[in-house]
């Protein structure tokens, strides 16, 4: 009977490791298959990642294009419908939206934007607020803090 106590590989998938340098009865000793000096027989020898051959490799070959602004701010997008899921007279800030799930805990910036419509009176106080979110927030009798 088959059980954990007697499995083995099957017969020819697995195979020994070549073992190198252990004396020359063992076929692979003394330059343990490297050959006779050259590159490729020093340690830490081996063709680096892009190598082509001394050609000038294909990541230096292409033209670099574009700008990355370092001090570029990322707004969390959240529009005027997702605040209809809040209490009436509730303060809406950055931290309630996250425990809300509206906004993940790593954006540092949020926005709210003019899509939907609210019904209920609330005062928003995030970093920026668009202008037909800020009507929509303010006839509903809301007030908006930047």
């Amino acid at each position: 009977m088959l059980s954990l106590a007697n499995l083995s590989p099957q017969k020819g998938s697995t195979k020994q490791r070549k073992r190198l340098g252990r004396g020359p009865g063992s076929g692979h000793g003394k330059t343990s298959g490297r050959g006779h000096k050259g590159f490729k027989a020093r340690s830490g020898s081996g063709i680096k990642l892009g190598f082509e051959g001394g050609q000038m490799p294909l990541q230096r070959r292409l033209p670099k294009r574009g700008f990355n602004n370092i001090f570029r701010k990322e707004y969390a997008v959240v529009n005027v419908k997702d605040l209809e899921k809040f209490e009436a007279g509730t303060k809406v800030d950055r931290q309630l939206l996250i425990e809300a799930g509206l906004v993940r805990a790593k954006d540092n910036f949020v926005k709210v934007l003019g899509d939907g419509e609210l019904t209920k009176k609330v005062t928003v106080a995030v970093d920026k607020v668009s202008l037909s979110a800020r009507k929509k927030i303010e006839n509903v009798g809301g007030s908006v803090e930047e």
